[in-house]
Order: C-alpha cells, then sequence, then structure tokens
C-alpha cells in the first residue's frame, strides 16, 4: 500500500506537464466510462473521430448497449493492462480513487490524463459561448429546455446534458453553433482535484436554479455549497449575463456580487421576468410571462408543476437575452417533450399510471409530488421513494423529508440499498421516516427490500392511482416490473 501512495503522489509532482491534452490525440482512454457523463463525453469523442476505448468495474445496460451502438470498447474491471498499449490521453472519472490499480499505473508510466471536466472544456467547449446551468435543483430539465429553444432557433448548438431529453434522444452534441450549453454539476471532479466541475467551464451565460445544502458526502454545510457557487459567480465575465432565481434568497444573497449583469425570474413581485397567470388544459400549461410587471408573451408547455414552470422561466431570460427569434421561442416550448426520468410517463395499466422521476432531495421530492398533485387533481397520488443518493443515504436529512410527502395520499419507502457505504451511525433510517409521516397523518409503509415493496405496492394499488417512483437509480427497475405485473 506504501508504493501505491508513492506512485499515486507524483500526480502533483507532475502537474501541468501531464495534466493537459497532448497536441495531437488519436487514442483516448477512458477510467470509468459507464458513467452517465462519461459515456456520453465518449460519444463526444468518437464523433470527432478519434479512437475510443474505456474501462469500468460495473459494465451493464443501458450504458453497455450505449457504448456498444457505438462501437466503442470497454474492458470491465480496472487493471494495470488495461493501459497497454499506451493511449495518447486518459480521461479520470471522478469515481476513480488515487489507489485504482489504472491510477497507479497511469501514475507510473506518466500518461497524460485529465478529468472529465477538463476534457470537456478542451474537446468541447473551447472557442464557444458557453451557457452554464447550476443549482441544487432543475438543471437538467433547464440545460435541455435551453438547447431545445437553440436548436429550435437554428443556432446548432452544443451540448452535454445529465440525463436523455427526449426530443434529442442523446444527451451530448458537439455542434457548430456559437453556444455550448452545460449542466454545471457542483460535485467534485476528481481524486486529483476536489473543487466543483462546473469551475472547469468558462460561462459567460450562467443560471442559477436554487443553491440548498446537498452532496453531504463532500460538502459539510450550507455555507460550504454557498462557498462553491460563490466561486462559480466570481468566473463571470463582466459582459456576461447572470440569470438568477428572484425565489431563492441564497442565490440572490451571493448574485448581487457579480461583475456582470444579472436578470432575475420566479413567481415573486420583485422578479424582473416573473410568472403571471397559469391555466391548465388536457395536455398543455398555459404561462403568462410578465417582464417588469407588464405581460410581455403567454406561453404553452406539457410542463407542469411550479418547479418546472421555473425552470421554463430561466429559458425565456436566456433566449430573450440571445435574441432567439419568438416564434421560434414559442415553438420549441410547446414541442419540448421534457428528459427521461423527470415526471416520466412509463405506462398506464388496469388504470394505473406509472411515472418515473429523478427526486431524491427533500425539496425536490416535495415539488415534484405537489407538481403530480396538481396535475391529477382527482386522482390518488401513491408515492414511491428509494432514499439512494449519498446525501439520503444519510440521517442528515432525516427530518426534512418526513414534511416532503404531504400531498401524497399513499406513500411507500424501502430500505436504503448499499447500507455498507455509509457508516452505521450516519445512516437514515426508512423505519423511522415512516413513523414520522404517521405521526404526521399520512399513510405511510415501511418494507425492507424492493422485493416485499413490490408486492406491497400491488397489494394495496387500484385503479385511478398515479404511482409516482422517484429515485437517483434505477430503483431495481420496479416501475417495469408493477407494470408487467399489472398488465399480467
Amino acid at each position: 500500500m506504501k508504493s501505491a501512495d508513492t506512485h499515486i503522489t507524483s500526480f502533483a509532482e507532475l502537474l501541468p506537464a501531464l495534466n493537459q491534452a497532448p497536441a495531437n490525440p488519436t487514442h483516448i482512454h477512458l477510467m470509468g466510462i459507464c458513467g452517465t457523463g462519461m459515456a456520453s463525453l465518449a460519444g463526444m469523442l468518437k464523433s470527432q473521430g478519434y479512437r475510443v476505448t474505456g474501462s469500468d468495474q460495473n459494465v451493464y445496460p443501458p450504458m453497455s448497449d450505449f457504448l456498444r451502438g457505438l462501437d466503442i470498447p470497454v474492458m470491465e474491471g480496472y487493471r494495470p493492462e488495461n493501459l497497454q498499449p499506451s493511449p495518447d490521453l486518459v480521461i479520470v472519472g471522478n469515481v476513480i480513487t488515487r489507489l485504482n490499480p489504472e491510477a497507479i499505473e497511469l501514475s507510473r508510466r506518466k500518461i497524460a490524463y485529465l478529468s472529465m471536466p477538463q476534457a470537456l472544456r478542451v474537446f468541447a467547449m473551447e472557442g464557444k459561448r458557453n451557457v452554464v446551468v447550476c443549482g441544487t435543483h432543475g438543471k437538467t430539465t433547464t440545460t435541455s429546455i435551453i438547447a431545445w429553444i437553440l436548436d429550435n432557433g437554428r443556432q446548432d448548438p452544443g451540448y452535454m446534458i445529465g440525463g436523455i431529453p427526449v426530443n434529442f434522444g442523446l444527451n451530448f452534441r458537439v455542434g457548430k453553433g456559437p453556444y455550448f450549453v452545460i449542466e454545471g454539476d457542483e460535485y467534485d471532479t476528481a481524486f486529483f482535484d476536489k473543487g466543483p466541475k462546473f469551475l472547469h467551464y468558462s460561462p459567460f451565460y450562467a443560471v442559477i436554479t436554487s443553491i440548498e445544502f446537498d452532496h453531504a458526502d463532500i460538502y459539510r454545510d450550507l455555507d460550504h455549497v454557498v462557498e462553491s457557487f460563490r466561486k462559480f459567480i466570481m468566473l463571470m465575465p463582466s459582459e456576461g449575463v447572470l440569470i438568477a432565481n428572484g425565489d431563492d434568497p441564497v442565490v440572490m444573497a451571493e448574485a448581487r456580487n457579480a461583475a456582470c449583469p444579472v436578470i432575475t425570474y420566479g413567481f415573486g413581485q420583485d422578479c424582473a421576468w416573473r410568472a403571471g397567470v397559469i391555466g391548465y388544459e388536457e395536455r398543455l400549461t398555459r404561462l403568462e410571462v410578465l417582464r417588469d410587471g407588464k405581460e410581455a408573451m403567454t406561453v404553452e408547455t406539457p410542463l407542469y408543476g411550479r418547479h418546472n414552470l421555473s425552470n421554463l422561466l430561466s429559458a425565456v431570460v436566456l433566449s430573450e437575452s440571445l435574441r432567439i427569434e419568438r416564434g421560434d421561442l414559442l415553438q420549441a416550448l410547446r414541442t419540448f417533450r421534457g428528459v427521461k426520468r423527470r415526471q416520466e410517463v412509463k405506462g398506464e395499466r388496469n388504470g394505473v399510471l406509472v411515472l418515473d422521476d429523478f427526486a431524491h432531495h427533500p425539496t425536490a421530492v416535495r415539488e415534484t409530488i405537489q407538481a403530480v398533485r396538481e396535475r391529477f387533481k382527482e386522482r390518488r397520488i401513491v408515492a414511491v421513494f428509494e432514499p439512494r443518493s449519498n446525501s439520503s443515504r444519510r440521517k442528515v436529512f432525516q427530518d426534512a423529508y418526513a414534511g416532503a410527502f404531504d400531498q401524497a395520499d399513499l406513500i411507500f419507502v424501502p430500505d436504503p440499498p448499499m447500507p455498507e457505504k455509509t457508516p452505521q451511525e450516519e445512516r437514515f433510517s426508512s423505519g423511522e421516516l415512516v413513523e414520522s409521516l404517521h405521526r404526521r397523518g399520512l399513510n405511510a409503509v415501511y418494507s425492507p427490500d424492493t422485493t416485499i415493496l413490490l408486492e406491497e405496492i400491488l397489494g394495496r394499488c387500484r385503479p385511478g392511482d398515479v404511482l409516482l417512483f422517484m429515485s437517483n437509480g434505477s430503483f431495481d427497475n420496479l416501475p417495469a416490473k408493477l407494470l408487467g405485473r399489472l398488465r399480467g
């Protein structure tokens, strides 16, 4: 173990000589290639003509199928021989630790390397006016809407998104236009760079949707999170534009320090752009948009829920700043089909509608349930929540989750998966959450695992129900399993 550490400390010694892209790489290897962002980067590099290979510990669908479809070889397991013959450049995913066998070999053989954010900047963002969407919530949907608007506006944008926009079918594109749109993640970059990813993205235009405490595995508290966003705001050039959620006091406190113009949006009276009258039809939401208190436009969108309309407003503000034709903007908003795993309809069987959502933070869970409640007023809302993220597996949000389910009629909560990854004294308790929900007068059911959970849901659901699954993972494929059983 001592020799491994000796090898790895050389990373710092090699900077900046090896922590940069060589002049003309032909073979690029990605360590941790099966992560959503890394697989998308691999596809982007492949589309640019590079020879791309990769390795990962867990190689399984859908990412394995995605990479196979791109004809990208993937080696299962991390081994020194995966770097033989030597690639011209290695891109290191943030799942890789300093004691990973390939990381040790990478250091020993002095092969050039980059983190994923560095690689994006070099191979996709150079020479562009970058649009960076940041925030604890809403990044994926907002980035997807903006990319779709720019595409409708014939701007041929490049983009990298943390989910799959239904309109595009892929979450990446190099693009030949002047803009690159990217989801700015505040999570750390790599084992040799513990700063947030979004500090690498050279923003010209930026959206900040929200700032809350999250990622309890790498941030101490809210102040620690704010420090990262403060550094990001300091990157904004004076000629850029920062679009800030005026309903979030933490965002506003930091946005005031920006060197560039700041434009606010939201529902509050003080927002420069704000939501007016909201109306719902069978398949569309109609939203009146006000600018400085006066009606600017009325938009129609399939999106619903206050959080989604807030995200949409930020995209409207950016579009106006970029002078996108109004007709192209309205057409894009009307035809935007959402993002997979964001209130995604998986199917309806025997009168039971199944939705799949990525919500995992207490605020996201609350807002998602509220949105579904508003959209399906006459139906029973059944919330099925998996505490799977690094933060939700910890008790840091134990009390906050208790107040997130008030708009649900029936709630199911299984035990967190991978309990061994969280120290015993820090673990979240699903049983305790269910007891807290009972004390609030809510109908909640605890299940120790997903096998029992599926049987509990089948035994209690009924025609007319809307089943909302929420997890930042696959949730053991429960939505599909449930639909299969209902069909049978």
